[in-house]
């Protein structure tokens, strides 16, 4: 079979691996985009594009397909009560989110990489290639021999290429698992209901319901599991009880119909228990476990991840790999130290979950806490402007950063992420359990 050699091989074409290959192609590199599907598609996810992600739009130049915009989220607490999280204009972003489906999304990215001048192929990554002391791409299912320079994976929670280049612990990974729907309901809010199946025994996770570009509500639930991937099918089982739930709350009405069927898809969040980047192959999005641990965002992060990739690429050469675990680091480190280890000691305590569910919910402390609440969850203190919001979320950090240093997430991470003497020839560390 014939071999098509390139500078970079990209595989994954969802938002970090098609912001990764435009900037690559803009770059002037040879980038073939590898997706296992054809195009459109669709994924399981909220579809909100958070301020982060709106503002890497803009600074590529790349215009936003249909959407809604999307300002102030509410949270419903176990007991029903309710706080109004405001959405701030940031000193580097904007003041608002944007609704709009993967299926829209997603397809629109992918255009503006081949547009830019990357190469598609459409195919599952099979057989990875070996070049002497280095992975070297892959022939795809569809018989296609694909070599490169770089290896990019962008090909989410269940990465291929991480684990044929032997950058994943699966142990230590902070899996979750989400299941979503579509109702022929508009809705006006993105609200998050953190929701108690019976008094004080949290579901370990939370649920949604979110306003859509065309009129109809996204709906859905996620879980966290840790280590034991089995526990996700609770999502997909707890889904009908929810939708209940919301009936009750007011949030949906239970005449509306459901649209299609609902998908689900795995999480990897937190960045724990995977390198993202050894010598020629970077792993970015989903698949380096750039979801946030808290709320499970993970759009901002996957095309900022992949531009970072990216630039390391064009910029490095050798030294790529440590480029981007030194953006990675900047970027995210503080913020997800303190979120993966809250996450990871959360998951399991429903007690302790519903506990500090209806205390940040309680009408004094959800008042006190909105703004600062909003800036911390959404990972938005980096840029926040100066007020009483910024204050309360970079106290978060102190505090959250001092309780979380010497935590086994921590070890992880300052292990993995930041640049390390001769860390592209060390293989996955494994400092004490997390």
């Amino acid at each position: 079979m014939p071999t098509t050699r390139f500078d970079a091989l990209v595989v994954g074409a969802g938002p970090a691996g098609s912001i990764a290959a435009l900037v690559l192609a803009r770059g002037g590199a040879r980038v073939a985009l590898v997706d296992k599907a054809a195009f459109p598609r669709d994924k399981a996810c909220g579809d909100l594009v958070g301020p982060r992600g709106l503002q890497l739009l803009d600074d590529l130049d790349i215009r936003l397909p249909p959407s809604l915009d999307v300002e102030d989220m509410e949270v419903v607490g176990p007991s029903g009560r309710r706080v109004r999280l405001p959405c701030f204009e940031g000193l580097t972003y904007p003041g608002h989110a944007a609704a709009v489906t993967r299926t829209v999304f997603d397809a629109a990215l992918r255009d503006a990489a081949l547009d830019a001048g990357a190469l598609a192929f459409e195919g599952r990554v099979d057989e990875p290639a070996d070049h002497p002391g280095r992975l070297d791409g892959f022939t795809t299912d569809r018989g296609d021999a694909l070599r490169a320079d770089f290896v990019i994976g962008a090909d989410g929670a269940a990465s291929r290429v991480a684990s044929a280049a032997g950058l994943v612990d699966a142990n230590r990974v902070l899996w979750g698992f989400a299941v979503r729907a579509y109702v022929d309901q508009p809705v006006e809010l993105p609200v998050i209901v953190l929701w108690e199946r019976t008094p004080w025994r949290a579901f370990p996770g939370y649920g949604w319901i979110f306003p859509g570009p065309d009129g109809r509500a996204n709906v859905g639930i996620g879980i966290g599991t840790l280590a034991d991937r089995p526990a996700g099918a609770e999502a997909v089982r707890a889904l009908p009880d929810f939708l209940g739930h919301l009936g009750a709350l007011g949030l949906l009405d239970l005449a509306a119909r459901t649209s299609g069927r609902p998908l689900g898809g795995w999480l990897k969040m937190g960045m724990v228990g995977t390198a993202p980047a050894r010598g020629r192959v970077l792993l970015v999005g989903d698949a380096a476990g750039l979801v946030n641990p808290l709320q499970g965002e993970g759009i901002a992060q996957a095309m900022g991840s992949g531009r970072a990739a990216a630039e390391a690429v064009l910029t490095g050469g050798a030294d790529a790999a440590a480029r981007y675990r030194r953006a990675l680091a900047a970027a995210h480190l503080p913020y997800q130290r303190i979120t993966a280890a809250a996450h990871l000691g959360l998951v399991g305590r429903p007690g302790a979950v519903a506990g500090l569910g209806r205390v940040l919910t309680a009408p004094v402390v959800g008042r006190a806490l909105a703004g600062g609440w909003a800036v911390f969850w959404n990972e938005l203190l980096d840029g926040a402007p100066p007020g009483s919001a910024r204050a309360v979320a970079a106290l978060a950090t102190i505090l959250g950063g001092a309780l979380t240093a010497r935590t086994g997430v921590a070890r992880w991470l300052g292990a993995t992420v930041p640049e390390r003497s001769a860390a592209d020839h060390l293989s996955v560390p494994s400092p004490a359990p997390v």
